[in-house]
């Protein structure tokens, strides 16, 4: 038995393992698992089973809990041909759901179960991994700001989308609220650096993280203009739950709308 595999069988001996190190979400959306698997691999290019010939299966990390034994276990899973393939991956034993995907996803990589595709000829990224992010990313209506527009129109506000708070301004918010000055922007973990999830590039490392500080200035100053013109700025990060991010701005919205948004200018 290896000293890692000591180490988790010891973690657990006393203990149930907490449900928010393997349960999902509740009501957590395709898109939203597909996510989730993507930041733990660390790319959906990583998250690839090699069925030869140059193709390739997409999998996914599903985690167990056996309460006989306490243990968390990983399993990969696949479609090939119609047909569900599963591997087992082994134990993890970290106190997040998020942190045992990444341990199994490294784990599955370690043990030859899984590949990260190569990038193709014709393209220009340095890397599959930028590919990926390159290629999920959008200006606007991602799978966030949907999902975030549709759990505020649920709760029976009606806001403008993609639109300029200040006229004279050249910043769009992805929702706004004109009447009570508030400005929702829905932001990308990895381009405005999410403390949480944000990976650093290891190929062209300076000029990504010059890249990702220079979003990160830009929003604090589009954060100080609007404040400045008596808005309330709401930025919310893709991971976040849609719900719980649609009621802090409803809150939000509803109080500006009874005592006024304060004028500073």
């Amino acid at each position: 038995m290896t000293e890692a595999a000591s180490d988790r069988q010891r973690r657990w001996k006393d203990r149930m393992p907490p449900d928010r190190a393997w349960k999902p979400r509740a009501g957590i959306s395709r898109e939203a698992r597909a996510s989730e698997q993507d930041r733990a691999a660390g790319s959906r290019l990583a998250r690839a089973v090699d069925l030869g010939e140059g193709r390739y299966a997409r999998a996914s990390i599903a985690l167990r809990l056996y309460r006989r034994t306490r243990r968390i276990r990983a399993y990969l899973r696949w479609s090939q041909e119609g047909e569900t393939q599963e591997r087992y991956v082994g134990e993890v034993d970290a106190e997040t759901r998020a942190a045992n995907l990444a341990q199994a996803w490294e784990m599955a990589h370690a043990a030859g179960l899984v590949t990260t595709e190569a990038v193709p000829p014709e393209s220009w990224a340095s890397s599959a991994a930028s590919r990926a992010v390159m290629s999920a990313n959008k200006g606007r209506d991602t799978k966030p700001e949907k999902l975030l527009r549709s759990a505020l129109h649920r709760q029976g506000l009606r806001y403008r989308v993609g639109a300029r708070p200040l006229p004279g301004l050249r910043r769009t918010a992805d929702v706004v609220f004109t009447k009570a000055r508030v400005a929702v922007f829905v932001d990308g973990c990895y381009w405005h650096g999410c403390p949480e999830h944000h990976r650093p590039a290891k190929k062209g490392a300076v000029f990504w993280q010059e890249k990702i500080a220079g979003n990160r200035a830009r929003d604090a100053e589009t954060n100080e203009a609007l404040r400045n013109a008596g808005w309330l700025v709401i930025r919310v990060w893709e991971h976040e739950d849609p719900e719980q991010a649609a009621r802090a701005v409803v809150k939000a919205v509803k109080s500006r709308q009874e005592t006024g948004p304060v004028d500073q200018s």
